[in-house]
Protein backbone atom coordinates (compact mmCIF):
# COMPACT_ATOMS: atom_id res chain seq x y z
CA UNK A 1 0.00 0.00 0.00
CA UNK A 2 1.25 3.43 -0.74
CA UNK A 3 1.81 5.79 1.72
CA UNK A 4 0.61 9.25 1.87
CA UNK A 5 2.69 11.45 0.91
CA UNK A 6 1.44 15.32 1.85
CA UNK A 7 3.52 17.23 -0.89
CA UNK A 8 2.39 15.11 -3.47
CA UNK A 9 0.19 16.90 -6.47
CA UNK A 10 -2.05 13.85 -6.41
CA UNK A 11 -3.18 14.70 -3.43
CA UNK A 12 -5.05 17.54 -4.50
CA UNK A 13 -7.06 15.31 -6.71
CA UNK A 14 -8.21 13.09 -3.82
CA UNK A 15 -11.97 12.37 -2.51
CA UNK A 16 -12.90 14.65 0.34
CA UNK A 17 -11.78 13.50 3.73
CA UNK A 18 -14.74 16.53 4.67
CA UNK A 19 -18.15 16.17 5.86
CA UNK A 20 -20.83 17.92 2.61
CA UNK A 21 -19.92 21.75 2.98
CA UNK A 22 -22.34 24.25 4.50
CA UNK A 23 -24.09 26.69 2.17
CA UNK A 24 -21.99 29.72 3.45
CA UNK A 25 -18.95 28.03 3.83
CA UNK A 26 -17.25 28.86 0.73
CA UNK A 27 -18.80 32.82 0.73
CA UNK A 28 -17.68 33.36 4.00
CA UNK A 29 -14.69 31.58 3.59
CA UNK A 30 -13.32 34.15 0.58
CA UNK A 31 -14.99 37.57 2.64
CA UNK A 32 -11.71 37.91 3.60
CA UNK A 33 -10.68 38.77 -0.11
CA UNK A 34 -13.70 40.43 -1.24
CA UNK A 35 -12.37 43.87 -1.75
CA UNK A 36 -8.57 43.45 -1.89
CA UNK A 37 -6.56 46.62 -2.28
CA UNK A 38 -4.52 47.48 -5.62
CA UNK A 39 -1.18 47.78 -6.19
CA UNK A 40 -0.45 50.99 -7.25
CA UNK A 41 2.58 52.20 -9.17
CA UNK A 42 3.89 55.50 -8.09
CA UNK A 43 3.79 57.93 -9.17
CA UNK A 44 -0.14 57.72 -9.40
CA UNK A 45 -3.68 59.43 -9.23
CA UNK A 46 -6.08 57.67 -7.42
CA UNK A 47 -9.92 59.34 -8.48
CA UNK A 48 -12.22 58.08 -5.58
CA UNK A 49 -16.18 58.92 -5.80
CA UNK A 50 -18.36 57.19 -3.60
CA UNK A 51 -22.21 57.88 -4.11
CA UNK A 52 -25.36 57.11 -2.04
CA UNK A 53 -27.17 53.98 -4.20
CA UNK A 54 -30.40 54.15 -2.15
CA UNK A 55 -32.78 53.49 -5.69
CA UNK A 56 -30.02 52.46 -7.78
CA UNK A 57 -30.24 48.64 -9.05
CA UNK A 58 -27.36 46.87 -10.42
CA UNK A 59 -28.58 46.74 -13.56
CA UNK A 60 -28.22 50.35 -13.43
CA UNK A 61 -24.13 50.61 -12.70
CA UNK A 62 -23.79 48.07 -15.17
CA UNK A 63 -25.49 50.35 -17.83
CA UNK A 64 -22.92 52.81 -16.52
CA UNK A 65 -19.79 51.09 -16.64
CA UNK A 66 -20.58 49.64 -19.73
CA UNK A 67 -20.31 52.96 -21.81
CA UNK A 68 -16.40 52.25 -21.08
CA UNK A 69 -14.59 51.36 -23.73
CA UNK A 70 -14.29 47.97 -24.21
CA UNK A 71 -17.19 46.77 -21.79
CA UNK A 72 -19.84 47.11 -23.59
CA UNK A 73 -20.52 42.98 -22.83
CA UNK A 74 -20.59 43.49 -18.88
CA UNK A 75 -23.42 41.85 -17.13
CA UNK A 76 -24.93 42.20 -14.26
CA UNK A 77 -23.68 39.11 -13.51
CA UNK A 78 -20.42 40.07 -12.93
CA UNK A 79 -21.26 42.54 -10.24
CA UNK A 80 -22.95 40.44 -8.29
CA UNK A 81 -19.71 39.79 -6.27
CA UNK A 82 -20.44 43.74 -4.83
CA UNK A 83 -16.48 44.24 -6.08
CA UNK A 84 -15.53 44.21 -9.70
CA UNK A 85 -12.01 45.76 -11.42
CA UNK A 86 -11.80 46.48 -14.86
CA UNK A 87 -8.72 46.69 -16.69
CA UNK A 88 -7.03 49.14 -19.23
CA UNK A 89 -4.24 49.49 -21.09
CA UNK A 90 -2.32 51.42 -18.41
CA UNK A 91 -5.23 52.28 -15.21
CA UNK A 92 -7.68 50.36 -13.54
CA UNK A 93 -11.39 51.10 -12.38
CA UNK A 94 -12.51 49.36 -9.58
CA UNK A 95 -16.52 49.18 -8.48
CA UNK A 96 -17.55 48.20 -5.26
CA UNK A 97 -21.44 48.37 -3.47
CA UNK A 98 -21.68 48.71 0.26
CA UNK A 99 -25.57 48.67 1.70
CA UNK A 100 -25.57 52.93 1.66
CA UNK A 101 -23.43 54.04 -1.07
CA UNK A 102 -21.05 52.60 -4.27
CA UNK A 103 -17.88 53.86 -4.65
CA UNK A 104 -15.56 54.19 -7.93
CA UNK A 105 -11.86 54.28 -7.78
CA UNK A 106 -9.83 54.76 -10.79
CA UNK A 107 -5.67 53.66 -10.42
CA UNK A 108 -3.56 55.91 -13.06
CA UNK A 109 -0.47 57.06 -13.79
CA UNK A 110 -0.01 60.68 -12.79
CA UNK A 111 -0.74 63.47 -15.04
CA UNK A 112 1.91 65.61 -16.19
CA UNK A 113 2.91 69.20 -14.22
CA UNK A 114 1.05 66.91 -11.14
CA UNK A 115 4.21 65.79 -9.24
CA UNK A 116 5.63 67.61 -6.32
CA UNK A 117 6.85 71.28 -6.92
CA UNK A 118 3.57 71.94 -8.40
CA UNK A 119 1.50 74.19 -7.07
CA UNK A 120 -2.02 73.34 -7.33
CA UNK A 121 -2.14 71.62 -10.49
CA UNK A 122 -4.94 70.78 -12.80
CA UNK A 123 -5.61 67.63 -12.69
CA UNK A 124 -9.47 66.98 -14.27
CA UNK A 125 -7.51 67.17 -18.02
CA UNK A 126 -5.37 64.05 -17.70
CA UNK A 127 -8.17 61.61 -16.27
CA UNK A 128 -8.19 58.78 -18.56
CA UNK A 129 -12.20 58.36 -17.94
CA UNK A 130 -13.65 61.97 -19.00
CA UNK A 131 -15.49 64.17 -16.58
CA UNK A 132 -19.11 63.37 -18.57
CA UNK A 133 -18.80 59.30 -17.07
CA UNK A 134 -17.90 60.61 -13.91
CA UNK A 135 -20.86 63.50 -14.29
CA UNK A 136 -23.37 60.88 -14.93
CA UNK A 137 -22.46 58.05 -12.44
CA UNK A 138 -26.32 56.80 -11.16
CA UNK A 139 -26.46 58.30 -7.71
CA UNK A 140 -25.80 61.11 -5.38
CA UNK A 141 -22.39 62.35 -4.21
CA UNK A 142 -21.23 61.58 -0.92
CA UNK A 143 -17.45 61.92 -1.00
CA UNK A 144 -15.09 62.45 -3.74
CA UNK A 145 -10.85 62.39 -3.15
CA UNK A 146 -8.36 63.07 -5.79
CA UNK A 147 -5.65 61.15 -4.58
CA UNK A 148 -2.27 61.88 -5.91
CA UNK A 149 0.87 59.70 -4.76
CA UNK A 150 4.62 60.89 -5.29
CA UNK A 151 8.22 59.22 -4.70
CA UNK A 152 10.33 61.66 -2.69
CA UNK A 153 12.73 61.06 0.14
CA UNK A 154 10.99 61.70 3.64
CA UNK A 155 14.10 61.40 5.75
CA UNK A 156 13.95 64.94 6.19
CA UNK A 157 9.38 64.99 7.54
CA UNK A 158 9.43 68.76 7.40
CA UNK A 159 11.61 69.57 4.18
CA UNK A 160 8.58 66.87 2.40
CA UNK A 161 5.82 68.74 3.84
CA UNK A 162 7.05 72.40 3.15
CA UNK A 163 6.84 70.57 -0.62
CA UNK A 164 3.39 69.62 0.08
CA UNK A 165 2.08 72.49 1.66
CA UNK A 166 3.63 74.10 -1.36
CA UNK A 167 1.48 72.02 -3.96
CA UNK A 168 -1.42 72.66 -2.10
CA UNK A 169 -1.55 76.40 -2.83
CA UNK A 170 0.73 77.44 0.66
CA UNK A 171 -2.65 76.68 2.09
CA UNK A 172 -2.97 75.39 5.98
CA UNK A 173 -2.52 71.71 5.73
CA UNK A 174 -2.72 68.74 8.23
CA UNK A 175 0.16 65.94 7.62
CA UNK A 176 0.64 62.76 9.42
CA UNK A 177 3.92 60.69 9.09
CA UNK A 178 2.38 57.12 8.86
CA UNK A 179 3.52 53.75 9.74
CA UNK A 180 6.77 52.46 11.33
CA UNK A 181 9.45 52.13 9.00
CA UNK A 182 13.37 51.36 9.53
CA UNK A 183 14.88 53.24 12.50
CA UNK A 184 11.31 54.31 14.08
CA UNK A 185 10.58 56.27 11.01
CA UNK A 186 7.36 56.31 8.75
CA UNK A 187 6.69 54.90 5.17
CA UNK A 188 5.13 57.62 3.82
CA UNK A 189 3.59 61.30 4.45
CA UNK A 190 -0.11 62.00 3.72
CA UNK A 191 -0.80 65.50 3.27
CA UNK A 192 -4.51 67.04 3.08
CA UNK A 193 -7.07 69.83 4.00
CA UNK A 194 -10.07 68.43 4.26
CA UNK A 195 -11.74 71.52 1.80
CA UNK A 196 -13.75 71.11 -1.31
CA UNK A 197 -12.83 72.33 -4.27
CA UNK A 198 -14.77 74.36 -7.20
CA UNK A 199 -15.01 70.65 -9.68
CA UNK A 200 -16.44 69.00 -6.17
CA UNK A 201 -13.04 67.09 -5.24
CA UNK A 202 -10.83 66.97 -1.73
CA UNK A 203 -7.49 66.51 -2.50
CA UNK A 204 -5.22 64.36 -0.51
CA UNK A 205 -1.00 63.88 -1.63
CA UNK A 206 0.89 61.00 -0.42
CA UNK A 207 4.42 61.68 -0.49
CA UNK A 208 6.40 58.22 -0.16
CA UNK A 209 10.46 57.57 -0.39
CA UNK A 210 11.49 55.64 -3.04
CA UNK A 211 11.68 51.85 -3.68
CA UNK A 212 7.63 51.56 -2.24
CA UNK A 213 6.05 48.49 -2.98
CA UNK A 214 2.89 48.79 -5.02
CA UNK A 215 0.94 46.66 -2.10
CA UNK A 216 1.91 49.42 -0.08
CA UNK A 217 1.20 52.08 -2.10
CA UNK A 218 -2.49 49.93 -2.85
CA UNK A 219 -2.86 49.70 1.46
CA UNK A 220 -2.17 53.75 2.11
CA UNK A 221 -4.58 54.43 -0.32
CA UNK A 222 -6.92 52.02 0.32
CA UNK A 223 -6.64 53.29 4.06
CA UNK A 224 -6.97 57.15 3.70
CA UNK A 225 -10.04 56.76 1.30
CA UNK A 226 -11.88 54.50 3.58
CA UNK A 227 -10.91 56.73 6.33
CA UNK A 228 -13.16 59.85 4.56
CA UNK A 229 -15.68 57.47 3.04
CA UNK A 230 -16.59 56.33 6.50
CA UNK A 231 -16.01 59.79 8.08
CA UNK A 232 -18.32 61.22 5.96
CA UNK A 233 -20.95 58.43 6.12
CA UNK A 234 -21.06 58.73 10.03
CA UNK A 235 -21.49 62.22 9.71
CA UNK A 236 -24.71 61.59 8.01
CA UNK A 237 -26.53 61.20 11.27
CA UNK A 238 -25.93 64.67 12.60
CA UNK A 239 -28.30 66.46 10.63
CA UNK A 240 -30.81 63.59 11.25
CA UNK A 241 -30.14 64.23 15.34
CA UNK A 242 -29.99 68.33 15.19
CA UNK A 243 -33.53 68.19 13.23
CA UNK A 244 -34.67 65.32 15.81
CA UNK A 245 -33.86 67.46 18.65
CA UNK A 246 -37.09 70.19 19.13
CA UNK A 247 -39.29 66.81 18.08
CA UNK A 248 -37.58 65.19 21.24
CA UNK A 249 -37.70 68.28 23.71
CA UNK A 250 -41.52 68.54 22.45
CA UNK A 251 -42.02 64.90 23.42
CA UNK A 252 -40.05 64.88 26.81
CA UNK A 253 -42.38 68.60 27.73
CA UNK A 254 -45.35 66.43 27.02
CA UNK A 255 -44.50 63.26 28.81
CA UNK A 256 -43.89 64.88 31.43
CA UNK A 257 -47.23 66.58 31.56
CA UNK A 258 -48.85 63.71 31.24
CA UNK A 259 -46.62 62.04 33.96
CA UNK A 260 -48.02 64.80 35.88
CA UNK A 261 -51.35 64.86 35.39
CA UNK A 262 -51.52 61.07 36.70
CA UNK A 263 -51.15 62.22 40.33
CA UNK A 264 -54.28 64.06 39.73
CA UNK A 265 -57.61 62.28 40.47
CA UNK A 266 -59.88 64.41 38.69
CA UNK A 267 -58.22 64.19 35.36
CA UNK A 268 -60.13 61.43 33.24
CA UNK A 269 -58.18 58.62 32.30
CA UNK A 270 -59.78 59.01 28.50
CA UNK A 271 -57.47 62.11 28.29
CA UNK A 272 -54.73 61.27 29.50
CA UNK A 273 -54.55 57.68 27.38
CA UNK A 274 -55.31 60.07 24.09
CA UNK A 275 -52.21 62.25 25.33
CA UNK A 276 -50.25 59.56 25.83
CA UNK A 277 -50.89 57.91 22.72
CA UNK A 278 -50.23 61.08 20.97
CA UNK A 279 -46.56 60.92 22.58
CA UNK A 280 -45.97 57.81 22.03
CA UNK A 281 -46.95 57.72 18.31
CA UNK A 282 -44.54 60.09 17.46
CA UNK A 283 -41.41 58.85 18.93
CA UNK A 284 -42.31 55.12 17.59
CA UNK A 285 -42.26 56.85 14.11
CA UNK A 286 -38.83 58.53 15.43
CA UNK A 287 -37.56 55.54 16.24
CA UNK A 288 -38.58 53.72 12.93
CA UNK A 289 -37.39 56.53 10.97
CA UNK A 290 -33.95 57.27 12.71
CA UNK A 291 -33.24 53.98 14.73
CA UNK A 292 -31.09 52.91 11.66
CA UNK A 293 -29.38 55.70 10.91
CA UNK A 294 -27.97 56.30 14.43
CA UNK A 295 -26.84 52.25 14.72
CA UNK A 296 -25.31 52.87 10.93
CA UNK A 297 -23.40 55.76 12.82
CA UNK A 298 -22.43 54.20 15.56
CA UNK A 299 -20.61 51.28 13.05
CA UNK A 300 -19.03 53.84 10.53
CA UNK A 301 -17.50 55.80 13.43
CA UNK A 302 -16.08 52.67 14.90
CA UNK A 303 -14.97 51.93 11.08
CA UNK A 304 -13.06 55.57 11.25
CA UNK A 305 -11.27 55.30 14.69
CA UNK A 306 -10.02 51.64 13.30
CA UNK A 307 -8.59 53.43 10.47
CA UNK A 308 -6.95 55.69 12.12
CA UNK A 309 -5.46 53.02 14.54
CA UNK A 310 -4.16 51.10 11.16
CA UNK A 311 -2.68 54.55 9.83
CA UNK A 312 0.03 54.80 12.85
CA UNK A 313 0.80 58.15 13.13
CA UNK A 314 3.29 60.18 14.16
CA UNK A 315 2.90 63.88 14.51
CA UNK A 316 5.10 66.30 12.31
CA UNK A 317 5.86 68.95 15.11
CA UNK A 318 3.70 72.52 14.28
CA UNK A 319 1.32 69.90 12.40
CA UNK A 320 -1.74 68.51 13.20
CA UNK A 321 -2.12 64.85 12.42
CA UNK A 322 -4.95 63.79 10.07
CA UNK A 323 -6.60 61.74 13.41
CA UNK A 324 -6.28 64.45 15.51
CA UNK A 325 -7.88 66.90 13.38
CA UNK A 326 -10.68 64.39 12.21
CA UNK A 327 -11.27 63.54 15.92
CA UNK A 328 -11.42 66.98 17.10
CA UNK A 329 -14.35 67.80 14.82
CA UNK A 330 -15.86 64.31 14.13
CA UNK A 331 -16.19 62.97 18.44
CA UNK A 332 -18.56 66.56 19.11
CA UNK A 333 -21.38 65.26 15.69
CA UNK A 334 -20.79 61.63 17.16
CA UNK A 335 -21.88 62.94 21.19
CA UNK A 336 -24.47 65.05 19.48
CA UNK A 337 -25.87 61.41 17.32
CA UNK A 338 -25.22 59.40 20.59
CA UNK A 339 -26.85 62.08 22.82
CA UNK A 340 -30.15 62.03 20.38
CA UNK A 341 -30.13 57.84 20.82
CA UNK A 342 -29.75 57.53 23.99
CA UNK A 343 -32.89 60.82 24.29
CA UNK A 344 -35.17 58.43 22.18
CA UNK A 345 -34.65 55.33 23.52
CA UNK A 346 -35.08 57.49 27.21
CA UNK A 347 -38.32 58.52 25.61
CA UNK A 348 -39.45 54.95 24.76
CA UNK A 349 -38.85 53.27 28.05
CA UNK A 350 -40.45 56.31 30.09
CA UNK A 351 -43.56 56.22 27.85
CA UNK A 352 -43.28 52.61 28.70
CA UNK A 353 -43.17 53.20 32.69
CA UNK A 354 -46.12 56.04 31.98
CA UNK A 355 -48.35 53.64 30.67
CA UNK A 356 -47.80 50.95 33.36
CA UNK A 357 -48.85 54.02 35.74
CA UNK A 358 -51.67 54.67 34.08
CA UNK A 359 -52.90 50.76 32.46
CA UNK A 360 -52.71 50.66 36.43
CA UNK A 361 -54.94 53.49 37.59
CA UNK A 362 -57.42 52.28 34.53
CA UNK A 363 -57.74 48.86 36.42
CA UNK A 364 -58.22 50.85 39.70
CA UNK A 365 -60.85 52.46 38.24
CA UNK A 366 -62.39 49.83 37.00
CA UNK A 367 -62.22 47.71 40.08
CA UNK A 368 -63.78 50.42 42.17
CA UNK A 369 -66.56 50.10 39.62
CA UNK A 370 -67.54 46.94 39.23
CA UNK A 371 -67.25 46.64 43.41
CA UNK A 372 -69.65 49.49 43.20
CA UNK A 373 -71.89 47.68 39.95
CA UNK A 374 -71.58 44.85 42.28
CA UNK A 375 -73.03 46.40 45.53
CA UNK A 376 -75.77 47.82 43.96
CA UNK A 377 -76.71 44.06 42.42
CA UNK A 378 -76.53 43.10 46.01
CA UNK A 379 -78.52 45.96 46.99
CA UNK A 380 -81.04 45.13 43.65
CA UNK A 381 -81.11 41.54 45.38
CA UNK A 382 -82.13 42.45 48.37
CA UNK A 383 -84.74 44.53 47.24
CA UNK A 384 -86.07 42.07 44.83
CA UNK A 385 -86.46 39.27 47.89
CA UNK A 386 -87.63 41.71 49.73
CA UNK A 387 -90.14 42.27 47.20
CA UNK A 388 -91.07 38.53 46.41
CA UNK A 389 -91.48 37.82 50.02
CA UNK A 390 -94.46 40.54 50.21
CA UNK A 391 -95.84 39.13 46.78
CA UNK A 392 -95.44 35.72 48.40
CA UNK A 393 -97.44 36.87 51.19
CA UNK A 394 -100.35 38.05 49.10
CA UNK A 395 -100.51 35.23 46.99
CA UNK A 396 -100.60 32.91 50.02
CA UNK A 397 -103.28 35.24 51.30
CA UNK A 398 -105.67 34.99 47.64
CA UNK A 399 -105.08 31.58 47.38
CA UNK A 400 -106.57 31.23 51.17
CA UNK A 401 -109.50 33.46 49.99
CA UNK A 402 -109.74 31.49 47.05
CA UNK A 403 -110.24 27.99 48.81
CA UNK A 404 -112.28 29.40 51.59
CA UNK A 405 -114.62 30.94 49.41
CA UNK A 406 -114.57 27.34 47.78
CA UNK A 407 -115.34 25.51 51.29
CA UNK A 408 -117.94 28.37 52.09
CA UNK A 409 -119.98 27.42 48.41
CA UNK A 410 -119.14 23.96 49.35
CA UNK A 411 -120.56 24.49 52.70
CA UNK A 412 -123.81 26.19 51.34
CA UNK A 413 -124.47 23.34 48.98
CA UNK A 414 -124.91 20.65 51.55
CA UNK A 415 -126.58 23.05 53.82
CA UNK A 416 -129.06 22.90 50.65
CA UNK A 417 -129.40 19.13 50.79
CA UNK A 418 -130.43 19.43 54.02
CA UNK A 419 -127.36 18.73 56.26
CA UNK A 420 -127.11 20.70 59.31
CA UNK A 421 -124.70 22.98 58.92
CA UNK A 422 -123.58 26.44 59.41
CA UNK A 423 -121.22 27.28 56.26
CA UNK A 424 -120.21 30.62 57.41
CA UNK A 425 -118.95 28.92 60.89
CA UNK A 426 -117.59 26.30 58.67
CA UNK A 427 -115.21 28.38 55.97
CA UNK A 428 -114.35 30.21 59.19
CA UNK A 429 -113.18 27.53 61.25
CA UNK A 430 -111.36 26.11 58.53
CA UNK A 431 -109.36 29.60 57.32
CA UNK A 432 -106.58 28.86 59.67
CA UNK A 433 -106.13 25.24 58.81
CA UNK A 434 -106.44 26.20 54.52
CA UNK A 435 -103.63 29.33 55.84
CA UNK A 436 -101.40 26.34 56.87
CA UNK A 437 -101.91 24.19 54.06
CA UNK A 438 -100.98 26.81 51.36
CA UNK A 439 -97.51 27.73 53.32
CA UNK A 440 -96.31 24.33 53.75
CA UNK A 441 -97.41 23.88 49.93
CA UNK A 442 -95.48 27.02 48.94
CA UNK A 443 -92.67 25.68 51.17
CA UNK A 444 -92.77 22.49 49.48
CA UNK A 445 -92.62 24.42 46.15
CA UNK A 446 -89.47 26.43 47.45
CA UNK A 447 -87.90 23.25 48.68
CA UNK A 448 -87.82 21.50 45.08
CA UNK A 449 -86.98 24.85 43.21
CA UNK A 450 -83.98 25.09 46.00
CA UNK A 451 -83.00 21.24 45.00
CA UNK A 452 -82.88 21.64 41.09
CA UNK A 453 -80.94 24.68 41.49
CA UNK A 454 -78.24 22.56 43.28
Amino acid sequence: MQAWDPMSETNERAPRALPPDDAWRAALHDEVHARPSARIRLPALVVFVAVLNEGVTREDECAHLQRLPGHADLTPEALSGHFLRLRFADHTLKWERHTEFTRYALVQPLPEGAELGAQQPALMPGLRIPPEWWQSIPGRTVAAVQLVMVNHPIDDPHAALELGQRWFGGRTVVASLMGNGAAGRGHSIAVTNFRLRDDGFERMLVIAPPGTSETRAGRISQRLLELEIYRLMALRGLPVAKALGPVLAEAERRLADVTARLETRGVSEDALLDDLIHVAARIERANAEHSYRFSATEAYDALVRQRITELRETPIPGTQTLGEFMQRRLSPAMATVASSARRLASLSQRIERASALLRTRVDIATETQNQQLLAKLTRGQDLQLSLQTTVEGLSIAAISYYVVSLLLYGGKALKSLGLPINPEMAAGALIPVVLWGVWKATQRVHAKLHGHSH
